[in-house]
Parts: C-alpha cells; sequence; structure tokens
C-alpha cells in the first residue's frame, strides 16, 4: 500500500467535496467458487481501495462528513483463522497503516448507520454491483436490494470521480509497473503466434507471466484468430497460416493498477499485403489519436479524427468512399469500428465503470452520442492532466453487421458494398496503447509494445 498520509489525504479532500451525512464505503467479501471455503481469488473493491487502502475480506469503510470522524469496521482474526492463514495483524495496526485511528468490530457497522437513519442523516454510498453488498445496503438501511442503486448518491459519485479521475505520481508509478508486465505479455505472445499453435496455450501462457508478475490479470484474456469479434474470450482453436490474431490483454500489479494493451499479429510472422494496407490504416488512427491528446480537447474530438483516418485510409483501398469527415460524424465509419477510441484506466481496467460510465466519460459539457459507433465512446469529455487512458482504434470486418447493414442499404453513399465483400474473412485488427495526460500533451506509459509492421515481424522472427 501507499504511505497512510496518501490515504488520509484523499478522504480528507473527499469530505471537502461532500455537503454533509455519511459516506459509507463497503469493501468486498469473499466470493465462493464451488463451496464456502473455496473462494475465488479475492479482489478488493476499488473505491474501496483508494480512500481506505485495505486489501483483505471483510471490512466496510465510513466517513462523517460533519464530525470528519473516520472508521473502519471490521474483525481480527480467530484462532482458527490463525491455524489456516498463519498469524495476522490486528485491526487496529492495520488500519493505522493508513492513517485510521478508529476501528471497530463489523457488527458494530449495524447500530452505526442505524443511529444515523433514525437521526434522518444521509447515507451516502455508491452503485452496488455485488449481489452480497447490495444485501449488505439492504440489512443497513432497510430498502430492498433489488432497489438500493436507485438510492445511490449522485453526489458521491461526481466527488469519487474527480478524485480518481487525476493519477498522483503514486498511481503512475503502480499503472507503469504494470505496463511493463503488459510488455513481456504481448511480446511473448507475438513469439508464440505460429501455425498449429493452440490459443488457449498462448492465453494460459501470458495469464501465468501477468500472475508471476505479482497481481493478476486486468480482465480476462482476449485473444482469438476471430478478432472481429471484439471481445473474444473463445480460445479454442488452432492457428492457422494467414490469419491474423488479434490479443487483448492486461497485468494487474500487486496494489491493482491495471494495463491494457492490444496488438494484432500475423499467424507465422509475416503480414500479406492486403493484412498491411488495413493494419497501415490502424496504426495511422492509433498514431493521430496519440498525436491530438492533450489537456482541454475532448476526447470525442480525438475519437472523430481517429474514425475520420479509418474512413480515409478505406477510401484508399476502394472500401469506402465520400467524404472522410462527414463518415466520422454520421458514424458511417462504425461498420468497420463499432466500439470506442478508449477508456479511463487506472485501479479499474475500466476505470470506475461500476459506479457509472457516463459519469466517469462525460459531463455537463459533452453528452454522449445516440449514434451507432459514436455512443460506444466511454470518455468523451475534455482531457486533464493526470488522466490515464487507453487509444485503441480497430477495424474489423463483421459478417453479420455486414450483411445486416447490406441488405438495408446503410450508408450506401458511405460504403462500397461490393469491395467489402473481398474482406469478409479478413478477421479484425485493434492496436492500443495507454496514454498519461501531461501538462503539454500525452505520453505513452512504459516501453511501447512493437507496433509498426517491421517491428512486429522482426519480434516474431527473432
Amino acid at each position: 500500500m501507499f504511505k497512510k498520509e496518501v490515504y488520509t489525504e484523499r478522504r480528507n479532500r473527499l469530505m471537502k467535496k461532500m455537503s454533509d451525512g455519511i459516506i459509507l464505503i463497503p469493501g468486498h467479501p469473499d466470493s465462493p467458487m464451488n463451496a464456502p471455503a473455496n473462494t475465488f481469488h479475492f479482489r478488493q473493491n476499488s473505491s474501496f481501495l483508494y480512500f481506505f487502502g485495505l486489501d483483505f475480506p471483510g471490512l466496510a469503510g465510513a466517513i462523517d462528513i460533519n464530525s470528519g470522524e473516520n472508521i473502519v469496521f471490521g474483525d481480527d482474526v480467530t484462532m482458527d483463522d490463525i491455524i489456516w492463514m498463519g498469524p495476522q495483524p490486528s485491526m487496529k495496526d492495520r488500519c493505522a497503516q493508513v492513517g485510521i485511528t478508529d476501528s471497530r468490530s463489523y457488527n458494530q457497522l449495524f447500530d452505526y448507520i442505524k443511529k444515523a437513519v433514525d437521526q434522518g442523516r444521509k447515507v451516502h454510498f455508491l452503485p452496488q454491483y455485488r449481489a452480497e453488498n447490495q444485501l449488505l445496503l439492504e440489512a443497513l438501511t432497510g430498502i430492498k436490494a433489488t432497489e438500493v442503486n436507485r438510492y445511490q448518491s449522485v453526489e458521491l459519485i461526481k466527488s469519487v470521480v474527480a478524485l480518481r479521475s487525476i493519477k498522483d505520481e503514486y498511481e503512475i508509478q503502480e499503472i507503469k509497473k504494470a505496463t511493463d508486465v503488459g510488455y513481456d505479455m504481448h511480446v511473448t505472445a507475438m513469439k508464440m503466434a505460429m501455425p498449429g499453435v493452440w490459443e488457449q496455450k498462448i492465453a494460459g501462457t501470458i495469464e501465468g507471466i501477468a500472475v508471476a508478475g505479482g497481481g493478476m490479470l486486468s480482465f480476462p484474456v482476449i485473444l482469438s484468430q476471430n478478432g472481429q469479434t471484439l471481445h473474444n474470450h473463445d480460445h479454442s482453436l488452432t492457428l492457422k497460416e494467414g490469419r491474423l490474431m488479434l490479443c487483448d490483454a492486461g497485468a494487474e500489479t500487486g496494489m491493482h493498477y491495471a494495463s491494457d494493451f492490444t496488438r494484432t499479429i500475423p499467424v507465422g510472422g509475416k503480414f500479406s499485403q492486403k493484412q498491411k494496407d488495413i493494419y497501415n490504416i490502424v496504426l495511422a488512427a492509433n498514431n493521430n489519436a496519440t498525436a491530438m491528446a492533450k489537456p482541454g480537447i475532448r476526447y470525442f474530438d480525438v475519437h472523430l479524427e481517429a474514425a475520420r483516418t479509418l474512413a480515409a485510409g478505406l477510401k484508399e483501398l476502394g472500401i469506402m468512399k465520400g467524404d472522410p469527415v462527414e463518415a466520422a460524424r454520421t458514424g458511417a465509419y462504425a461498420l468497420f469500428q463499432p466500439h470506442g477510441l478508449g477508456h479511463m484506466m487506472g485501479l479499474d481496467v475500466h476505470d470506475m465503470e461500476d459506479i457509472g460510465e457516463n459519469y466517469v466519460g462525460y459531463d455537463d459539457d459533452t453528452k454522449r452520442s445516440e449514434i451507432f459507433g459514436l455512443a460506444g465512446l466511454r470518455l468523451g469529455r475534455h482531457l486533464q492532466p493526470g488522466f490515464v487512458l487507453t487509444n485503441e482504434p480497430g477495424c474489423y470486418f463483421i459478417p453479420e453487421l455486414i450483411d445486416k447493414w447490406e441488405e438495408e442499404k446503410k450508408f450506401a453513399d458511405f460504403i462500397n458494398y461490393d469491395k467489402v465483400r473481398e474482406y469478409i474473412d479478413f478477421g479484425g485488427v485493434r492496436l492500443e496503447d495507454d496514454l498519461l495526460i501531461t501538462d503539454k500533451g500525452c505520453e505513452l506509459i512504459g516501453k511501447r509494445i512493437p507496433i509498426t509492421v517491421e517491428e512486429v515481424e522482426s519480434t516474431m522472427n527473432a
């Protein structure tokens, strides 16, 4: 964990942003895999980690905005726990590490919240995405578990987003550690992507690299020679010469800060000319987006520039036609890239998505588009120094989507469907880097994974 002053300052800054009442941030319990004693690998709630720093189950944090008291509710281990887990620090000592002097037993949480409710005080909580915590809030507040998220505190959500969006120097160091592990994962995948190799062999190997790096995967590995399926978690195929393998994967550090990279690799180590043509269009979109990203610019506008670059490149190949700027503005390009350019990243690979994607990625000045493709952009608002985000343009040939649009004659003024048919079995290309917005522009976080055609082929054939 970070030094205790980091957590104390975060909680103090949160209190200053709030009006009154009590902030309640439950941690996560253990989650059984197939029996109560056999649990999934524990992952703490990210907002609890951000403000309270304690990375083990059975905890809840409370902040009294009016009195300034900070409390952690949790129990010391029993002798049975010690037998199975070994000796553990006391709750008092653990809390002291994050600047908390008031630790109470977990059961006292119920009386604490009941007293606040009986006094008519506001209890602020974030949206809950785990059933266990929805049930906990029902027990604490009397609100039905199925209705809990209707009572989420928008004031708290906006305050947390404002704080967590700006990464401090300690967080950036952790993210750089995650990108170092991500680099090793992707270079290994490149070297393994040869004909006859089982996709699962590669996916399992790079997952092992993430775990060996001291943490875990930041999300389940996306790896497939059917890269036109955007989040393809099926790893059942054997790689074939002439196909492209898309690998989207990242690591978490031991403190749960994430990396997220994508590379697209020619099976066997050599791009065909057709593959190079599409690949270099996506690379140009990626590079243009990086050059454009800086404080004060809307990421929505960076997305539009990447979409324009994609449309212009496809026009040169005869796949699209018309004005590339209009193709971007109207969403005609989205046949080939139906997702957004990127998202915030930090303690979560899609940072704070659990507390509301529109609160994280949009604001009063930038509203989410309803146009297909543009609507998929998770981050559209003005960039600020300290933002960490992904830049991941792509180009995909999705047979089912092509069939649907062609049948509807959709954007026929922009799309040459006869030419598109020549790419129907192409698959997909996505190229993703992680960016830090600085005072003057942006920088790639960590060493850039091989990305040009020449770098990828050289790495694969070394």
